[in-house]
């Protein structure tokens, strides 16, 4: 379960994804995300996993490697596609003892379900393309105008940067406290929750002595280096859009409006709202 986990980590590839601005990569993301949230019918859906499997292709990341992350947040996928199946009301299709599944219950269930499954794939798309230190850099740019209202802009990106790369960090040591208390006859898989919950403890205390170490020695090393926030900082190598850039946003722009256009209806919403034929 650990290995699965594939946030933060970077898939490194010679692909047009990878060569990308991080700043437009982070912006596709984002918007990608939040169209996921304004489409709502099949069209919309079958729009937006066109644009995935484009974004994909063009990664060059391996399918099999993005799917392996899907398998951390099975639960949830079942705990959302449940709960709508059967506490959503509406027209009833099946009946048994005290539950029922209804049309819109199945309708939003899978919906919700395939908008979980692209939020993950698009996410992890960012992740595997995109290093560390890029994405810090993207954060910090788009961020700027907030330096206005007096927000640390350099710092937020930093923290979420480090956050980010600690990730896969933690996760191979927690494998590895796991592996060593296992050795030990420590079991975390038989039993029932609550025991299963109780079994973790060996394990949480060595992480997160492990966490704070890691934290300590990474503060020496910025404070070592006089590392001093992001006043008079300067970069190897400056963002600067390209014409592949420029292409990307235009794609993305495109997208966008489909999706506003095919994923709501709009000109059938215009239409009643102004009392004419549709």
């Amino acid at each position: 379960m650990i290995k699965d986990i594939t946030l933060g980590q970077y898939y490194p590839a010679e692909s047009v994804i990878h060569r990308l601005d991080p700043r437009v990569k982070l912006v596709v993301t984002l918007l990608f995300i939040i169209s996921l949230f304004v489409v709502d019918n099949i069209p919309g859906y079958a729009l937006a996993f066109l644009f995935l499997a484009f974004w994909c292709g063009l990664s060059r990341v391996p399918l099999r490697f993005m799917l392996r992350g899907m398998r951390t947040i099975f639960f949830l996928l079942l705990m959302t596609v449940v709960f709508n199946l059967f506490l959503t009301p509406g027209t009833p299709l099946v009946s048994f003892w005290k539950l029922t599944i209804t049309r819109e219950g199945l309708r939003i269930a899978l919906l919700m379900a395939v908008r979980l499954v692209f939020l993950i794939v698009g996410s992890s798309v960012m992740t595997f393309t995109t290093t560390p230190n890029h994405l810090t850099d993207a954060l910090e740019a788009l961020m700027r105008p907030l330096k206005r209202l007096g927000a640390p802009v350099h710092e937020i990106a930093m923290m979420m940067s480090i956050a980010l790369r600690f990730i896969p960090i933690l996760m191979e040591e927690t494998d590895k406290i796991m592996k060593a208390q296992m050795a030990r006859g420590a079991d975390f898989e038989s039993g029932g929750l609550i025991r299963r919950a109780r079994s973790l403890v060996p394990l949480l205390v060595p992480l997160f002595i492990s966490a704070f170490r890691r934290a300590n020695d990474l503060a020496l090393a910025m404070e070592a280096r006089c590392y001093h926030g992001g006043e008079g900082r300067t970069r190897m190598i400056p963002l600067t859009y390209h014409a592949r850039d420029r292409i990307a946003y235009g794609l993305l722009l495109l997208y966008l409006i489909l999706a506003v256009v095919i994923g709501r209806d709009i000109f059938g919403l215009a239409a009643a709202i102004g009392g004419l034929p549709v």
